[in-house]
């Protein structure tokens, strides 16, 4: 009996199956052709398959209603089988479509050969049958601090962690803001044999294309003007650990081939030198665009996307795991009540049940916020529905406690501490967590750059006249 894995590839275009079917088999696969939906379910029921390549359309029709109906009812009878779906890369939108219907990813004819070959053998290996999962037995073998969660999705993300975790392999990260991506990130990390160098971590939105080369593979003293010393880039600092290139999806397409050939060759060149260095480093990347989509539209290089995703890991908004809500707000008020020093605060059911029906588009970043918030405001150890929705109506963001009267002080206090003070505390921390980025401070602070403008002037923070005329996005912070 074969132990090959055996793969229905499903397509009516004839030249697809049999160029398919050579490819497969070459690879060492054993192969089942059909080319009408139909058939193939009945199929499916007759003889076991470990994985199903899918077209999107079936007829002169091309709007892949008929591959997604077909996708649910293989998933609906085959919960277990991995479904690989082929499309067009005018069609990626409803591929990543059928990805939340339940397909295990999915690929664009024309197709690379090696690629595809590779992106099997991860799904067969990654999709493969196993026990229940459960938060307790995945926490037993892996480290996974700081992640707050037991909704189904969530486990599959960190039993995915924890098979690549000790690989080479390049990680992708997807989902939307506020989902957490780089806990997911600092996770591989800690469970693989790098853990012992810290990983270095970079925004690649905020890193200018006049820069890029400098900061990622450092320059020698006197490459230009301000060169004044040598200095160690990203790529060199990363030697031996792990490199996390955040919002990748930001960089210029200029750069791009830039890091792709440092990815390509393993080796990387410091400006102004002629040696170059090897580069040992695991790279983990993350997006809130869908990059294949970008790819599609000509802003992200196809051959960089294929280098990045590896291994893809998408995470789940909050929206679709609400289970996990009320685990993740009274762990992170918990955190935050000792964090400013204000002893053990509780929420009610009645609030709790409140954050549950909230749609939170900021995911768990929003989630935090809104706590944070309300247990500035509030003021007590036993946080209330009312709290939370008076908290939500005052500006979005406890920066803006002015608005409240606080701004005077209406000598609320916590711990020795007034509002103003913890204010001030707040307002640094953001600074601290976006690198003086005022943009971002402000947007996670949940208030207008005026407004921050504003605050920072009133707690001496910076200088209100050398910044107020015209400061860019990026140019805060730094006095």
């Amino acid at each position: 009996m074969s132990m090959k894995p055996r793969i229905l590839i499903l397509d009516d275009d004839a030249t697809v199956l049999v160029s398919l079917a050579l490819l497969l088999k070459q690879s060492g696969f054993e192969t089942l052709k059909c080319d009408d939906p139909e058939r193939a379910l009945a199929l499916l029921q007759q003889q076991p398959v470990d994985l199903v390549l899918q077209d999107m359309n079936f007829s002169q029709q091309t709007s892949g209603a008929e591959g997604l109906a077909l996708l649910v009812k293989i998933r609906a009878q085959h919960p277990a089988l991995p479904v690989l779906l082929m499309t067009a890369w005018g069609s990626i939108e409803l591929a990543v479509k059928a990805v939340k219907l339940g397909a295990a990813d999915f690929f664009t004819k024309p197709w690379h050969n090696a690629q595809l070959v590779q992106l099997i053998d991860n799904t067969l290996q990654f999709s493969a049958p196993r026990v229940h999962l459960d938060r307790l037995s995945l926490d037993r073998q892996y480290d996974f601090t700081g992640i707050i969660g037991e909704h189904a999705e969530l486990l599959k993300v960190l039993a995915t962690v924890g098979r690549v975790a000790n690989t080479r392999a390049a990680v992708l990260i997807l989902g939307e803001s506020g989902t957490g991506k780089e806990l997911i990130a600092e996770a591989i990390h800690r469970n693989s044999s790098r853990a012992a160098k810290p990983m270095v971590k970079i925004n690649m939105g905020a890193i200018t294309s006049s820069l890029f080369e400098s900061e990622m593979f450092g320059h020698v003293k006197g490459a230009f003007t301000d060169a004044k010393t040598d200095r160690k880039g990203h790529f060199a600092s990363a030697n031996a650990s792990t490199l996390f290139l955040d919002e990748i999806g930001e960089l210029p397409r200029g750069d791009q081939a830039k890091l792709l050939r440092v990815l390509q060759d393993q080796s990387f060149t410091a400006v102004g030198s002629s040696r170059s260095e090897l580069a040992d480093v695991r790279i983990v990347s993350a997006s809130n665009r869908e990059l294949a989509q970008s790819v599609a539209q000509g802003d992200f290089r196809e051959d960089l996307f294929y280098r990045l995703n590896l291994i893809t890991i998408r995470l789940p908004p909050l929206r679709e795991r609400k289970s996990d809500i009320v685990l993740i707000a009274t762990q992170l008020i918990r955190q935050l009540a000792n964090e400013y020093g204000l002893g053990r605060v509780e929420i009610t059911p009645n609030a709790l049940a409140w954050l549950c029906a909230q749609p939170w588009p900021g995911n768990i970043r929003q989630l935090k916020q809104a706590l944070e918030r309300t247990l500035l405001l509030a003021g007590k150890a036993l946080l209330e529905q009312s709290d939370f929705i008076a908290a939500q109506d005052i500006d979005g963001s406890v920066s803006a406690v002015s608005n409240a009267g606080i701004g005077e002080t209406h000598g609320i206090e916590t711990h020795g501490r007034t509002i103003d003070q913890v204010e001030r505390q707040m307002i640094e921390k953001a600074f601290a967590q976006h690198q003086g980025n005022i943009s971002r401070v402000a947007k996670a602070l949940g208030i207008s750059r005026t407004t921050l403008y504003r605050r920072l002037e009133r707690h001496g923070l910076v200088k209100a006249d050398s910044q107020l005329a015209g400061a860019d996005s990026d140019g805060i912070g730094k006095s």
